[in-house]
């Protein structure tokens, strides 16, 4: 199939050209066609597949087709994304793909000054590309006006929802004029996004063009079992080995990502560090010296790597597997981009047996292990709880891995209800339901077996997954979107709503 047949114009396919690509991705074939044709669509495929395109080309020449005879258009499509990144990067791909029929476009997100973005308002663009904080910033400013969208896109409706954003979804969506047309894209199709999807699409096309939360088949997976306190010195011997050169590299925290940086400069390791505490300035020139090679190794989060682009990227990097097992399809999704091959490479300690297990079970498959000479683990070793720091100076919070959805909590803080007392010191805290099973014996790692161990398993009893009511401050009662409890007490802090 040809970019020809998908029914693009003759500037669109110009532009297309341009960029190099003959051939239409499987979900640019599939998506485009539906969105020309002004339905809804809902559409799953990994990163590093084309989604982007798949949404941009057929907008652009939708836009083009009924363009108002007005000056000053008002903004007809919204374009919404978790990341900062992620905003530049598709407004980049408006203007790349919009070079021989340009639609003026202008870009939203934190962490930058504000007259900058109400001056690019005030140009008229017809599409605009935000994150939903900043967003939502300007809506109380009144220095955006969305009463006239056509077309709304959510990007990456994941992260989004993993993110906490889903409540400022919801206020959007109230801005937005009832009819318009939705396009809803994903790299899974987790059942908290089909239940978003319900709630926002009508009588959506369905396109998935990978199976539910697989991985790319061209990257090679392998874990390396080492001790937790070996890490570092087990990745820098990796590197010096040259058996990883250029490498994305995960951990869980942003300090944890600061001190990994630093320790690898004082390997000799040229080293930087990504994250949302980063200025935008700080993090584009981090991304810049590493895609020129001035810069060996990128330590990143979760949050601030989404919407990263970088092409040909050879290696990713577990330094520490992710708390929730989908967000290791994200991480090595960053490599094998393009029809080119990677590696996904996971330090994997005793402590995180139980999180290599639930990969493990994600993906249908057990990952191939490989003991590196000189690192093996010593067995001796207890798993311990996995900790994670608020800061550089801040205090650290034990936490246990929650279920599938659910937000984090510190060990030992039960939640309560607003207004609810503490409970005093030293006052023993009455169980709900039946106690857990005792913990069983730990009988060492075994990497890419079933954790031995439930210890850290959270009880308490689970709240049910269905739609709620809450009361604004005006006192209205309003049935909040499925997925809309993933914004509460422990989702992660955003890059966008922090960096304001």
């Amino acid at each position: 199939m040809s970019f020809e047949s998908l029914g693009l114009t003759p500037e669109l396919l110009r532009a297309v050209a341009d960029q190099g690509y003959a051939d239409p991705t499987a979900v640019q074939a599939e998506a485009i066609p539906f969105v020309l044709e002004g339905r809804d669509v809902l559409a799953g495929a990994q990163t590093g597949t084309g989604k982007t395109a798949a949404f941009v080309l057929p907008i652009l020449q939708r836009l083009a087709v009924t363009r108002p005879a007005v000056a000053r258009p008002p903004i007809r499509c919204l374009i919404l994304v978790p990341t900062r990144e992620l905003a530049i990067q598709v407004e980049e791909s408006v203007r790349t793909y919009g070079a021989r029929r340009p639609v003026r476009s202008a870009v939203i997100y934190g962490g930058v000054g504000f007259d900058g973005q109400v001056r690019a308002l005030r140009a008229g663009p017809e599409i605009v590309v935000a994150t939903p904080g900043r967003l939502l910033d300007h809506v109380g400013q009144r220095t955006i006006d969305l009463a006239r969208v056509e077309i709304l896109v959510l990007d990456e409706a994941d992260r989004m929802l993993d993110m906490g954003f889903i409540r400022d979804i919801r206020r959007i969506l109230g801005l937005l004029p009832p009819r318009r047309q939705n396009l809803l894209f994903s790299a899974t199709f987790s059942t908290e996004i089909r239940r978003l999807a319900d709630g926002i699409l009508v009588g959506p096309a369905r396109v998935q063009v990978t199976p539910r939360n697989t991985t790319v088949e061209l990257v090679r997976q392998v874990v390396h079992p080492v001790d937790r306190e070996r890490k570092r010195e087990l990745l820098s011997h990796l590197i010096r080995s040259g058996r990883i050169d250029q490498a994305l590299v995960f951990t869980r925290t942003k300090h944890g990502a600061n001190r990994l940086a630093e320790q690898l400069g004082r390997d000799g390791i040229a080293a930087a560090a990504i994250h949302g505490n980063r200025s935008q300035a700080q993090r584009v020139r981090a991304l810049t010296d590493f895609k020129s090679g001035r810069v060996a190794i990128l330590v990143a989060t979760d949050i601030a790597a989404r919407g990263i682009d970088i092409d040909a990227l050879p290696h990713v990097v577990n330094f520490e597997l992710p708390m929730v097992p989908e967000d290791y399809v994200h991480r090595i999704g960053r490599t094998a981009r393009a029809g080119l091959d990677g590696d996904a490479v996971s330090l994997v300690c005793v402590d995180e047996s139980k999180l290599l297990w639930q990969i493990e079970a994600l993906l249908r498959t057990r990952l191939p292990v490989e003991i590196v000479d000189g690192f093996a683990p010593d067995r001796s070793i207890r798993p311990e709880p996995i900790r994670l720091r608020q800061g550089a100076s801040g205090p650290s919070r034990q936490v246990t891995r929650p279920a599938a959805g659910q937000p984090q909590r510190p060990t030992g803080q039960p939640h309560r209800p607003t207004g609810q007392p503490h409970r005093p010191m030293g006052q023993p805290h009455r169980p709900m339901g039946k106690p857990p099973r005792p913990g069983r014996p730990n009988h060492g790692f075994v990497p890419g077996g079933r954790p031995a161990g439930r210890q850290n398993r959270p009880t308490g009893p689970v709240r049910p997954a269905g739609p709620a009511r809450r009361h604004e401050a005006d006192g209205r009662s309003i049935q909040t979107l499925p997925g809309e409890r993933l914004a509460r007490a422990g989702a992660p802090p955003t890059d966008d709503r922090h960096q304001r």
